[in-house]
């Protein structure tokens, strides 16, 4: 029950850090989960990702409070509660973010995660194989443990729906995480050999082979802090109240959600807020637990006029024949998300860089796993990257075992609705292209009665929904920003041996999936921690359209 480095959270970033922090032998891991075993199809098997993200059994079952934006609703937010954390729940997708993004977190504070310092911790955990699709080599890493691949895109509409972006004017990207993000073209997906490719099947399962890397399932109650240095964790195993001792450090990596819920259970946090429950104020942080960002996305649904959407497979025949398949040779439709195409693009001239993002489905049904009344159809799932509201992550009360309060404040800028309306009428019109003539028969959702800024602002407000992107509530910074939770070296600002490195950090949210941020921040933290000086920064100059302040497309 003692380490060198105690890491909380077998997630995207925790699994990558337990990889990195026991790779060379020399340093004892001991890694914390709450959650349980993520052996079985609902979670390996890609196309089945609609059942984990909806089960207790994986999923912290974390709901919003009522959104004062969005009509009092409750949000669903899961967390993964599993071995792999949210990336063995997620939609498998694969973006690494825009260039610009980490500029940004820079420039805001967080010295040395430009993106000329990050894109080598991408290529070093990515095993890219294009498959004979095409993409960017020179950008890719080939090594790493990660492996990201494409669908097949077999389905025809997969290719409509890149072909009518190029029609609508947009451009056309061979690799989005390559140089040029900005366009339409295929998407990436953590799967390898028709399996999700979770961070614990990446990293962790490796780590845990080696004899100085340890599992130990229990509950993280608070970290143990004495004289203002972190000594280790104290944990709920079934009852018992145990303490993880770390030699070194202890690494939070819990969530965006989780994380910050553990640091103000220490006395981490905002004084006031702490003592309202009881905490004793370790570090004054008023940081902790604000910036809270997330994607919010609508699906524009579209009725299809042929059979060609994978709704013929909405049988229990057909899934019990997929199922089957997949089992016993890993391939077939059960091995991809479906999600094949995607694209990101600016809403407006004058927009640097893309900030709505496409994913594609070839079919018209919900996260929840309930298809359109219609039968046939296909989708596009679209929102803004950028939102300029804030929320925040508090606590219920002092007791390790209750949920936190989750408010994100969605919608609450009048730029957030304009953002959205554009997003719907520049989606309308890429469905409204030549490519999708053959297979488009109406408009599902919203509907093409609905165009004034009212009735679509009306239809927003019941069913956006969240792309469970949630970050930012630790947030990345100077020492001497007030804000800032950690430095640029994950410190937690106030308190010797303890660090956090999650997507927490975050200052500002990236373009598309936080997936792949995620565990590259769980990749650069191990460098900081270990003190080995970080990868050389790459040259690569990443694409940008070159009359963006004049044109949309």
């Amino acid at each position: 029950m003692e380490a060198d480095y105690v890491i909380i959270g077998a997630g995207s970033a925790g699994c990558a850090l337990a990889y990195r922090l026991s790779e060379n032998g020399k340093h004892s891991v001991i890694v914390i989960e709450y959650g349980g075993t993520d052996a079985g199809p609902l979670i390996q098997m890609p196309a089945a990702l609609s059942y984990p993200m909806n089960m207790s059994h994986y999923d912290w079952g974390y709901k919003s409070e009522p959104e004062p934006h969005l009509n009092g609703r409750e949000l669903a937010t899961p967390r993964g509660k599993v071995i792999g954390g949210s990336s063995s729940i997620n939609g498998m997708v694969y973006v690494r973010g825009h260039a610009l993004d980490f500029d940004h977190w820079e420039a805001s504070g967080a010295a040395g995660w430009a993106y000329k310092d990050v894109l080598p911790y991408y290529k070093r955990m990515e095993n890219w194989r294009s498959g004979g699709h095409g993409g960017d080599k020179t950008w890719r890493g080939r090594k790493g443990p990660l492996h990201v691949s494409r669908g097949p895109r077999t389905n025809p509409l997969f290719k409509a729906f890149v072909d009518a972006g190029s029609q609508a004017g947009y451009q056309v990207t061979l690799d989005y995480n390559g140089e040029k993000q900005e366009g339409f073209g295929p998407m990436e997906q953590t799967v390898y050999k028709g399996r999700r490719w979770s961070a614990a099947n990446a990293y962790l399962r490796t780590a845990l082979k080696r004899d100085n890397c340890t599992l130990i399932s229990g509950l993280a109650r608070k970290i143990v802090i004495e004289d203002g240095r972190a000594l280790g964790v104290e944990i709920d195993q079934r009852g018992s109240v145990q303490v993880i001792k770390a030699r070194k450090e202890v690494v939070v990596a819990a969530s965006s959600i989780n994380s910050p819920k553990l640091l103000m259970l220490s006395g981490i946090g905002p004084a006031a807020h702490l003592k309202e429950h009881g905490i004793e104020v370790v570090a004054d942080r008023p940081g902790v637990g604000q910036n809270l960002q997330d994607h919010l996305e609508i699906y524009l649904q579209m009725a299809a006029s042929k059979p060609v959407t994978l709704y013929k497979y909405w049988n229990l025949i057909s899934k019990a024949l997929i199922g089957a398949k997949w089992l016993f040779t890993k391939n077939g439709l059960g091995a991809s998300n479906q999600f094949e195409s995607a694209a990101f693009v600016r809403s407006k001239k004058g927009v640097q860089y893309p900030d709505i993002q496409y994913h594609f489905l070839p079919i018209a049904v919900r996260y929840d796993g309930k298809v359109a009344a219609e039968g046939h159809g296909f989708q596009a799932h679209t929102g803004p990257m950028r939102s300029a509201s804030r929320g925040s992550v508090t606590l219920r009360s002092a007791d390790p075992k209750d949920a936190p309060k989750i408010l994100f404040n969605y919608m609450s800028k009048p730029e957030d609705w304009a953002d959205f309306r554009t997003a719907i009428r520049l989606t309308r019109e890429i469905f409204a292209q030549k490519a999708f003539v053959p297979f488009v028969k109406h408009e599902i959702q919203p509907g093409a009665d609905l165009q004034s800024d009212e009735q679509l602002d009306e239809f927003l407000m019941e069913h956006v929904e969240s792309a469970y992107h949630p970050c930012g509530t630790c947030k990345m910074g100077a020492s001497d920003d007030p804000m800032a939770v950690v430095d640029p070296e994950c410190r937690v600002i106030g308190v010797d041996g303890l660090r956090v490195a999650d997507s927490s950090i975050f200052p500002r949210i990236t373009n598309g999936n936080l997936n792949g941020p995620s565990i590259m921040t769980g990749e650069k933290a191990a460098d900081h921690i270990l003190g080995n000086g970080m990868l050389s920064q790459s040259n690569a100059k990443a694409w940008v359209h070159p009359d963006w302040e004049n044109q949309q497309r």
